[in-house]
């Protein structure tokens, strides 16, 4: 089960029991929170992120970056580290953390638009390549290989245009 908030999961869960699932829903749908729905139903769980958020909801961008590092703890992305370990080196960045992080197959990239984030790409795409390594590519041709998720953003940073906003 999915508890979702304007089609971001919040919290989840898996059991057998039925009419614990019906409890869950008439909770959430019934305007409960994530702390009352789960303590209706003890399967449900949530992140320390999508409490703070449900309090006080983040912006766009931050919503997207806390959901996509929070991927690590949730089948089947709890499979895949060196992704998460680039997310987390991107997120460390305050430039980056403005702008929307994108991801496709594993690779990161960002941009300066919240809706049509896929026309206004800013910067390289970062590629973590099976081998160990990460790929630096701007256009598909690689640019930089690196060792660590470290290494690739503060590439990435480096190339930056000078004076970029936020993502809005």
């Amino acid at each position: 089960m999915n508890l979702q908030d304007n089609s971001t999961r919040l919290a989840w869960g898996w059991t057998a029991d039925l009419a614990e699932v019906v409890r869950a829903t008439a909770a959430w749908t019934g305007g409960a929170g994530l702390e009352e729905t789960s303590a209706h139903a003890p399967f449900v769980r949530f992140r320390p992120w999508a409490l703070v958020h449900e309090r006080e909801p983040f912006g766009v961008v931050e919503l997207e970056w806390r959901v996509k590092l929070d991927r690590i703890h949730m089948p089947p992305y709890d499979r895949h580290p060196r992704p998460h370990a680039l997310l987390a080196a991107a997120y460390a960045q305050p430039v980056l953390r403005r702008l929307m992080p994108v991801n496709s197959h594993f690779n990161l990239w960002f941009s300066t638009s919240v809706e049509e984030f896929w026309r206004a790409r800013v910067g390289y795409i970062i590629c973590p390549y099976d081998e160990g390594l990460y790929g630096v590519r701007k256009e598909g041709e690689l640019v930089a290989r690196t060792e660590t998720p470290e290494e690739a953003v503060a590439f990435v940073v480096a190339a930056l245009p000078e004076g970029l906003g936020p993502a809005n």
